[in-house]
């Protein structure tokens, strides 16, 4: 499985993603979905948020037919779920509150079920119903850096 975008791999987020800029989602391409998969679930996640990963923006229950998300938009037929400011939508990396280069993550997972989930799940409610679901994964890592 693979998920592109606007940026490549392990490259600066374009500002227009970000808190410093339009704060929008980027688009995103999914290729080689499992044809098995009767879900996909999308989280943006910085990883060197202390003292755990911070939740920008989660989607769960995404139709596996799902092949491209639009900018400014949620991946059709999904569900956002909360994200770790308690807020619905996408919060971007945000630079402004740290020093140096953070880590962001977009991850997306194939899942051999529908997940049980109301609209407002939190995102460890969300991965702990995906254990024993995950048959396939894609990342895509970007970096965000605090201006000078």
């Amino acid at each position: 499985m693979i998920i592109k975008s606007a940026f490549k791999s392990n490259q600066e987020i374009p500002l227009a993603y970000t808190c410093l800029g339009a704060n929008v989602n980027p688009p995103l391409y999914f290729e080689d979905i499992p044809e098995q998969a009767e879900s996909l679930v999308l989280f943006l996640e910085d990883i060197d948020a202390s003292p755990a990963p911070w939740i920008h923006w989660h989607v769960f229950n995404i139709p596996p037919s799902t092949l491209y998300v639009a900018e400014r938009s949620i991946p059709p037929g999904g569900t956002e779920g909360l994200c770790n400011n308690h807020t619905f939508g996408y919060e971007g990396p945000c630079p402004r509150y740290f020093k140096g280069a953070h880590h962001y993550w977009f991850r997306l997972y194939a899942l051999d079920t529908v997940l049980d989930l109301a609209p407002d799940s939190e995102p460890g409610e969300v991965k702990k119903q995906m254990e024993g679901h995950v048959i396939a994964t894609a990342e895509l890592p970007g970096l965000c850096t605090a201006p000078v």
